[in-house]
Order: structure tokens, then C-alpha cells, then sequence
């Protein structure tokens, strides 16, 4: 019950800064979906901190089983304050256990994608229980204040530089449109105008089967956005 009430309290406050009577998903992905961090806890500890630290600046991560959010996340559903509820950065074992419990099927699993890390198996089994997947990081996560000097920026390899020439696109665009021929929902980040503007200037052509073969080449297994231990 203290779940669920803590839950709706973060929805309300959510829906008066919106001024909104329901929370979508595709409006606010924050608010309806269940982040992890372990096997079993709910992200992060719960409070007025976006990102609570302990005195080593190690996260705090959250003593609530997200198997019990995602039944308080269902309440909300219930009472109409969103429509749609779904997952980030769970893995297998973990979808599987809210599956084993869930009333409402997850509409999407919010994980990184990008060329150095494809998650084509999690992609799949998503994809097989009729889950979206919506990919975060498609850009590499370019400005991570936690990037290492020597750390290879996915915005400046070669090969997408090369298709992007072929294509008269940027690195950027190249990579977002990656993820869409993969069938993926996609959420660059940007603050920059004529960056959006471009992010969006994406419909007018096609990755070839060649094209596609190259970037998925890349894959290294490289995770850029952790929260550490």
C-alpha cells in the first residue's frame, strides 16, 4: 500500500505540472515506467532527490520489489490516471518476473541501443511476448559527464562518417535512423535547436541491407549509460 501511495503521490504531482487529468507514456515515460537497478529493487531510493547518493557517491537504490511497483503501477491504470505502463532496463529474468504477476502486459521495454550495443536477444524476446522496445542512447550518449578521455565516441567512427557521406546525412542521423529500419521507437536527446530540427530529418531515405550489415558490425558489448554499483 505505501507502493502505491507513493506512487500516485509522484503521478499527481506530475499531472499538476502538466496540468493534465491522465499521464501517457508516450507524454511521460518517467512517471509509467518501472526502472532497475538489481535483481529484485526498484531503482532508485525513493524522495525528493532525482538521483540519491550515499556519502561515497554510490547510487542508493530503492528497497521496494518492483514486482510489487509494477502491481501498484497497475492501480493507476486502474483509476484511469495513465494509460499505459512498461519497463526500462530490465533484463530477461526480470521481465519474466513481472510477467509471472502482471494483470497488465508492459506496452514497452525502455533499454540503450545503439551499434556498440544492439541487445538483439532482449530485443527479440520483447518482441516475442508483444512488448515494444523503445531505445534510449541511440547517439551514443555523446555528452555523459562519466565518459573516459580515451573513450571511443560513436558519433566519430569512421564507418558511420563514410555512410552518412554516401547518404548526404550526418553521423547522427544515420544512427536514428538505424534504430528506426531495426523497428525500434527511438529518443535522441538534444537542447540544441538546429540539432532537433536535424533529428527529425529522417524520413527521406533508407539504410541499405548492406548499410544495416556495417553499423550492426560495430557491436562490442559497450554499455555508456550505467548507474553504477
Amino acid at each position: 500500500m505505501d507502493e502505491i501511495k507513493c506512487i500516485l503521490r509522484n503521478m499527481q504531482e506530475e499531472m499538476r505540472q502538466q496540468k493534465a487529468d491522465m499521464l501517457d507514456m508516450k507524454e511521460d515515460i518517467k512517471n509509467t515506467i518501472v526502472s532497475n537497478m538489481s535483481e529484485k529493487y526498484n531503482s532508485l531510493e525513493e524522495g525528493e532527490e532525482l538521483l540519491p547518493l550515499d556519502n561515497e557517491a554510490k547510487v542508493i537504490p530503492s528497497p521496494v520489489d518492483y514486482v510489487d511497483t509494477w502491481k501498484a503501477m497497475e492501480k493507476l491504470v486502474d483509476l484511469g490516471l495513465t494509460k499505459s505502463i512498461g519497463l526500462s532496463n530490465f533484463n530477461k529474468k526480470q521481465i519474466d518476473r513481472v510477467m509471472e504477476v502482471a494483470r497488465i502486459k508492459p506496452a514497452s521495454l525502455q533499454i540503450e541501443v545503439h551499434p556498440y550495443l544492439n541487445q538483439v536477444k532482449l530485443i527479440d524476446y520483447a518482441r516475442f511476448l508483444g512488448i515494444t522496445v523503445t531505445a534510449y542512447a541511440p547517439l551514443g550518449s555523446p555528452d555523459r559527464p562519466w565518459a573516459e578521455p580515451d573513450e571511443p565516441r560513436l558519433l566519430e567512427d569512421p564507418l558511420l562518417k563514410t555512410i552518412g557521406k554516401k547518404h548526404n546525412k550526418s553521423p547522427a542521423q544515420i544512427l536514428i535512423r538505424y534504430a528506426i529500419d531495426r523497428g525500434l521507437i527511438v529518443i535522441p536527446k538534444s537542447v540544441t535547436k538546429s540539432r532537433i530540427i536535424q533529428n527529425f530529418n529522417v524520413f527521406d531515405f533508407q539504410l541499405t541491407a548492406e548499410d544495416m550489415k556495417t553499423i550492426g558490425s560495430l557491436e562490442c558489448n559497450r554499455r555508456l549509460c550505467t548507474l553504477g554499483e
